[in-house]
């Protein structure tokens, strides 16, 4: 069976995307910006260089789904079903996005800007962040244990509220772990 293939969609409020279940999908290049996914179910599916911003996600399931130079700006990832929850993001701009209190074990952030995102309280444990770009992103009481952030930069994290241990991050990293501190650091 052939993998149903999504391309150029460009919807509006008054359009809509079928609700319902949508198993190895591929979207590519469509706009779905300010639309209502609730209760949608992804499964095995892939975004492909789309525009989901300020998409409505209440109880919508994404199970083993790829965005891959997706824009998702300003989405409630916490609205979402948490049942079989796997994501992947590569190319993303995820900025003010939130993933409050989320269990997101061993996800894939690679190549990823998450401005402003906020990790209150969520669970990131041996979640990757490759090539990440954290300008403002919040880890308020996050646990990140065997978290890699070894190639991430412009983060803040309070190793004193957050459960950093045995997390990965490089000697130029270190700035990020002190900023509370209000200190200068020199090469």
């Amino acid at each position: 069976m052939a993998t149903p293939y999504f391309t150029d969609l460009i919807l509006h409020q008054a359009d809509t995307l079928s609700p319902g279940e949508y198993e190895q999908c591929q979207f590519h290049n469509s706009n779905f910006a300010n639309l209502d996914f609730s209760g949608f179910i992804f499964t095995d599916c892939v975004f492909h260089t789309c525009d989901l911003s300020m998409v409505k996600l209440h109880k919508t399931a994404f199970r083993e789904v790829q965005f891959m130079d997706c824009k998702l700006l300003g989405l409630q990832f916490e609205t979402c079903n948490p049942s079989g929850l796997a994501l992947s993001f590569h190319g993303c701009l995820l900025h003010h996005t939130s993933f409050f209190a989320m269990n997101l074990k061993h996800i894939t952030f690679n190549n990823t800007q998450l401005l402003g995102a906020d990790f209150t309280e969520a669970n990131l444990s041996h979640a990757v962040f490759d090539q990440c770009d954290l300008l403002q992103a919040i880890f308020d009481h996050t646990i990140l244990e065997n978290a890699d952030f070894r190639t991430a930069y412009h983060y803040a994290i309070n190793p004193e509220i957050n459960r950093i241990k045995k997390a990965k991050f490089s000697l130029s990293g270190i700035p990020g772990l002190l900023r509370q501190y209000d200190i200068s650091i020199e090469p």
